[in-house]
């Protein structure tokens, strides 16, 4: 039952599976490639600020599929049929939190690689940004599954959940980008505990807020 709600899932999330879900891909590159048009040609300060600017795309990337991750269901029932057929809810959200990791945390992580190339960034410091995407991007999953749970049965959750997501992934943003100023790889560290700690705690939080959504 697990395996088949996966690939349902990567198949309603997955850029390439014909879920529709490439915007946040299409994003994260298009800040990429418009970024230097708007600061000019100068490569030192490219290199120096274009880590930063990749992790800001990162961070709305995972905004952008929100509205997708849980109101259909909710509003179809699926939830409530698996429920029937004795899946948990913190089952199917931690199932649920992987698929939307996949489906945006590896293919920013590749299109990072054309990105460092137009934002002038060194070895070192693509080597600091990948570490630091593997690290933080399922934390940026977690995030927006909790928040995407919480909104999904109020009239405005789609706005509201952009709104949360930013200052609750700040952490993961300040000492993901850290890192890439000060070149410091320790940083990363940080980082990796918060994303382990969010990954954690995310198909609890979420299941709660699928039952209270259900109740009410």
């Amino acid at each position: 039952m697990i395996g088949t709600l996966l690939r349902r899932d990567l198949a309603k999330f997955f850029p390439f599976a014909g879920g529709g879900a490439a915007l946040p891909l299409v994003f994260f590159v298009a800040v990429a490639m418009l970024y230097p048009f708007a600061v000019g040609p100068d490569a030192a300060l490219l290199a120096r600020t274009g880590g930063g600017v990749v992790w800001i795309a990162a961070l709305l990337a995972a905004i952008l599929p929100l509205d997708r991750l849980v109101a259909d269901d909710i509003e179809l029932g699926t939830f409530d049929q698996l429920r029937l057929r004795g899946v948990s809810e913190e089952a199917m959200m931690a199932v649920r939190l992987l698929a939307h990791w996949l489906s945006f945390g590896p293919p920013l992580v590749l299109a990072t690689f054309p990105a460092a190339a137009l934002l002038a960034l060194d070895g070192p410091t693509l080597h600091l940004l990948l570490l630091g995407l593997l690290a933080g991007t399922p934390g940026l999953a977690a995030i927006g599954l909790i928040i995407a749970a919480l909104t999904a049965s109020l009239r405005s959750g789609a706005a509201l959940s952009g709104l949360l997501l930013v200052p609750l992934a700040l952490p993961v943003l300040i000492f993901g980008a850290g890192a890439l100023a000060r070149q410091d790889p320790a940083s990363l560290g940080f980082v990796g505990a918060a994303s382990l700690l969010l990954v954690a705690i995310a198909p609890f939080a979420a299941g709660a807020a699928i039952r209270a959504a259900r109740e009410n």
